[in-house]
């Protein structure tokens, strides 16, 4: 296979990915045509890509773990006070909102042992969260792990906000940044 063969392979994978995320966020009961549709391809290209519809579903399930690396990664967890890293994290987090909204919302995407399993990503948050306890700046009293659930909640909530109450992106992100704080912080 050549270069130009491969490139064209990979952006009509990512072709396909796309327009399976906006499929089946606007219907989790689409086929695998009507994911072909969205994509401009035939069905026997999505086949071969996708032979059936849990190959797509693990594809969308590892593509969202790959988005969630990626936005820790450009958080720095590691740079400058563990606070700020966090309101870093939650930022990034919050881009992703549609794709871990399906997440959340379709529970067959979460399923695959990839989530089950404590990722870097994990361990980036949790380390980030008892570095900020350990520098004072959140309850020591509660346990990283509520920490980090705590923070997927609010980030849950603010993606609702945005979709039910129609608000906007910049102030939902405020609010879940004011809340966090509020819920975590030391008293």
């Amino acid at each position: 296979m050549t270069l130009a063969e491969t490139g064209l392979r990979a952006r009509t994978r990512r072709a396909i990915l796309d327009a399976a995320f906006a499929t089946l966020t606007c219907n989790s009961g689409a086929s695998l045509s009507d994911v072909a549709a969205a994509a401009g391809v035939g069905r026997t290209t999505i086949h071969r890509y996708f032979p059936e519809r849990s190959d797509l579903i693990a594809a969308i399930s590892e593509d969202i773990l790959d988005k969630i690396a990626i936005a820790t990664r450009r958080a720095r967890p590691d740079d400058g006070p563990a606070i700020q890293a966090l309101d870093r994290l939650c930022q990034e987090y919050f881009e992703l909102g549609d794709y871990l909204m399906l997440a959340f919302t379709e529970p067959h995407i979460i399923t695959s042992a990839d989530w089950e399993s404590e990722t870097p990503s994990d361990r980036a948050l949790i380390g980030t969260i008892e570095r900020a306890q350990r520098e004072g700046d959140l309850d020591s009293r509660m346990p990283a792990t509520w920490v980090q659930q705590v923070m997927w909640a609010l980030l849950y909530a603010s993606w609702q906000h945005i979709r039910d109450d129609e608000a906007p992106k910049h102030d939902a992100l405020s609010l879940c940044l004011l809340a966090f704080r509020k819920a975590v912080a030391t008293s």
